[in-house]
């Protein structure tokens, strides 16, 4: 049986998650056919050892976003990479390499692999989300303004997506099918793409998308999650993706 294809954007410019990226690679290997990354330019001025070695290694298939890229391009281009260099049935896991590196190098790590290695074809798309004890370990203004987007959709859809998500798994063909019509250059074309899917995505909330930071920046949770808190600039950060996020789904409601 092939195995699935992992895809992940890699922006790293402080250098911190790409340690945690080479640590897991032998543990990708045995889970994953294949990774493609997508490399910003600010991770390959800052790190080039660490990018020369994404691109000599042979299980990555690594490319690099153009400067001055809005991030949903910088995605699309990396998920259409991606599509166009597989079969149509594999099953492609659309997922950031902190949280995976946090989730196999944590007491996550068999339940992350047993999720993986579960999903089946006849199951995807299937949306991982954040169960509440991982939703827990997040600041409050990350939950609370990313719930926005969540709440706002259960009125809309008349279900719970977790239109932030985290990870995806797709077969190839189905995400070809849906990128050409993804239109946001946002990060909110995340959102996009699971919308364009509501009829057919599946979901399974799990415990190993707990927060991430405090592992891959080796700080202590509760300082750095009262950090974040307190931080403006983290809580407009959301709402730059949340808002646009909110608009697809007003354009997504019934009228009258």
């Amino acid at each position: 049986m092939r195995r699935p294809v992992i895809v992940m954007p890699v922006h790293d410019p402080e250098g911190q998650m790409l340690p945690h990226l080479k640590a897991v690679t032998p543990q990708l290997k045995r889970v994953f056919g294949r990774a493609f990354v997508s490399i910003t330019p600010q991770t390959r001025d800052t790190h080039a050892e660490h990018t020369t070695w994404l691109e000599e290694e042979e299980f990555f298939r690594a490319g690099f976003t153009q400067p001055g890229d809005p991030i949903g391009e910088q995605f699309l281009s990396l998920y259409t990479r991606a599509v166009k260099s597989c079969y149509p049935e594999e099953i492609l896991h659309l997922a950031f390499s902190d949280r995976v590196a946090f989730a196999l190098q944590s007491g996550y790590r068999e339940q992350f692999i047993a999720d993986v290695q579960a999903v089946k074809a006849e199951a995807v798309p299937l949306l991982f989300q954040r169960s509440e004890l991982a939703w827990h370990t997040h600041p409050r203004n990350y939950r609370e303004i990313e719930h926005i987007a969540t709440r706002v959709g259960e009125l809309v859809l008349k279900r719970t997506l977790d239109l932030t998500w985290c990870h995806l798994a797709i077969q190839a063909r189905q995400l070809g099918k849906v990128l050409p019509r993804v239109q946001n250059t946002d990060l909110s074309v995340l959102a996009e793409i699971v919308l364009r899917l509501k009829e057919k995505v599946g979901t399974k909330d799990v415990d190993w998308l707990a927060w991430e930071h405090p592992f891959i920046e080796a700080r202590e949770a509760e300082h750095l999650r009262r950090e974040r808190e307190s931080s403006v600039k983290e809580t407009q950060k959301r709402l730059s993706y949340v808002i646009p996020i909110v608009q697809l789904l007003s354009e997504l409601a019934p009228a009258g």
